[in-house]
This record gives C-alpha cells, sequence and structure tokens, in this order.
C-alpha cells in the first residue's frame, strides 16, 4: 500500500500538519514560528536604532549601542526626571497647606466645642447646636438604600470621572533618579559607557559600501569573519572586539593582551551580546507567539 501524501484528506486520523494549517487560516489556536534573520538585529547594530553603528559603545553587560543614540536616551531620562521632581515638589507642597489646614480646622473646632461646652451664669445648660441637629436628624444606619443617609442629592453617575473611587489630587511620589539601560534593565551611566574598535575585513573589494557587505569585521587576532553566528567579546583597555575562541584559546591561558601585551583581569573581557539567525541558535527567545481565541465544540 503506498504512503499518503502530508495533506491528504482521505485518512482517518486527524494529522498534527493539518491541524496546524487549519488552525493558521481559521485564525484560532496559537501560532509559533522562530524568527528569522530579519526579525533581529544583527551583531554590530545598534540595540535602539538597529542600524549599523558609527561611534559603537558597549555596556558592562555587553549590550551595544551607538553613542549617539545612547546618549539621547540618557539626555532624555535625565529630562524626564527634572520635570518629574519639579511636579513631585509642587504636589508635597500642596500636600503640606492641606495638613496643615486640616491641623488648624481640628484646632478651631477644639476651642469651639471647649466655649460651647462652658456652662453659663444661670446655670441652665443648653445643648450645642450639632447636638441638636445630631439628635433631630438621626442617622438610619440599617437602610441599605443608596438614596437614604443624604446620598439623594448626590449623582447616581458613577461613571463619571469626580464620582469615582480613586478621584482626587494625585498623590505625590517621588520619582526615580536612576538611569536604567533599555534592554538589560540595569542601571547606566554614560561614563560606564566603552569606546568599541571594530577591525574591517581586509577583502579587496571596494566597489560596494561598509553597510552594503555581508561581512564587514573580522577578529584582529586570528582574522576570522565576524558575524552574528560567531560569539564575540570586547576587551575593555582598548575596545578590540575579538572571538570568543581567541579568548578561550589564547587569552586565558597568560590574561595578556594579544595587540598590546597589556596585563588583563576578568573583568576586561566582556562577552558582546549578539542577535541570531533562522539557521543558528545564538541566544535565548527567538520563537514569536500569537495567542488567538480558541474554537470550542
Amino acid at each position: 500500500m503506498t504512503r499518503h501524501a502530508r495533506n491528504c484528506t482521505a485518512g482517518a486520523v486527524y494529522t498534527y500538519n493539518e491541524k496546524k494549517k487549519d488552525a493558521a487560516e481559521s485564525g484560532y489556536g496559537t501560532n509559533a514560528q522562530r524568527l528569522g534573520k530579519d526579525s533581529v538585529k544583527s551583531f554590530d547594530c545598534c540595540s535602539l536604532s538597529l542600524q549599523p553603528c558609527r561611534n559603537p559603545v558597549i555596556t558592562k553587560d555587553g549590550y551595544l549601542f551607538d553613542k549617539e543614540a545612547i546618549l539621547q536616551y540618557i539626555i532624555t531620562k535625565k529630562n524626564e526626571y527634572s520635570r518629574k521632581l519639579k511636579e513631585y515638589e509642587r504636589l508635597r507642597k500642596l500636600e503640606e497647606e492641606e495638613q496643615s489646614q486640616e491641623a488648624n480646622r481640628q484646632q478651631e473646632s477644639k476651642v469651639e466645642q471647649f466655649v460651647k461646652s462652658g456652662k453659663p451664669v444661670n446655670g441652665t445648660v443648653e445643648l450645642p447646636s450639632s447636638s441638636k441637629s445630631s439628635t433631630s436628624n438621626k442617622v438610619d444606619k440599617s437602610s441599605i438604600s443608596n438614596m437614604a443617609n443624604g446620598h439623594e442629592k448626590k449623582l447616581p453617575s458613577f461613571w463619571l470621572p469626580e464620582n469615582c473611587p480613586n478621584a482626587g489630587r494625585a498623590k505625590a511620589i517621588k520619582p526615580e533618579s536612576t538611569i536604567f539601560c533599555p534592554v538589560s534593565e540595569k542601571p547606566l551611566k554614560a561614563k560606564d559607557l566603552i569606546d568599541v574598535k571594530f577591525t574591517l575585513l581586509k577583502d579587496g573589494d571596494s566597489s560596494k559600501s561598509l553597510i552594503a557587505k555581508e561581512a564587514r569585521y573580522m577578529c584582529p587576532v586570528t582574522h576570522d569573519v565576524l558575524s552574528n553566528a560567531v560569539p564575540c567579546a570586547v576587551l575593555r583597555p582598548t575596545g578590540d572586539v575579538v572571538t570568543m575562541e581567541c579568548v578561550e584559546k589564547l587569552i586565558k591561558k597568560d590574561m595578556i593582551h594579544p595587540l598590546t601585551n597589556q596585563k588583563l583581569k576578568e573583568k576586561d573581557i566582556i562577552p558582546l551580546q549578539r542577535g541570531g539567525t533562522g539557521y543558528a541558535f545564538t541566544n535565548e527567545n527567538l520563537e514569536g507567539k500569537e495567542k488567538r481565541p480558541m474554537l470550542q465544540v
């Protein structure tokens, strides 16, 4: 008996491929697809602009940025912090004024109660106006009506902004002065940025521009072509980008810079965070999922 085709409809079993195809066409179920090269940035591109870096810098965690883009990001965050700080000081001042007014109001009410509670000269005692009103207008706590106990004068339109439970003046919350990396979400300072120096690939083809070339850079020690599939590291003292193979086999033996003979430490070797391709697994989260309504029978 010959084999059936993959999309055979005469079989009694609803195959996985048919189920996946029907789910893609019907608009139900979860679609999972591996991200291709067009969806992931290249290893020498900025993590903000996603374009090849003109003045590349790297953070201590290994994320590459264009110097102009990351400095503009830091300046924007500082301006945002100063704006939030002014708003915080304004709200804080209003809260202090309200607290002082409330304290004065309580003090005046205590003085008024003390004056009204004093005995007159003829010996007769009169009830304060507040107590009279309280005895005459008793609050019916047993009523469950939303129109009782003075609520009949209020608008029942609970959807209005002024009638919401959280309506009122915004609370003063002190803003965070620390600037965080847009990728790793760790504290970021401009002085911690390290200049990166890529070594141009000597291929002899001067007709193409640098951006048009697929292979642009190489390791200055081993002359291996750098790409997303090649793990790289940045040497902090000079900013040179070398392969991790060069680091493991040459540099870590004596911990000496192969180009300048400078003594290196473990923190001077920064692994470069890279993107990925559709064929080689280079980092995590290379799969995109789209959740849609489930078709229930």
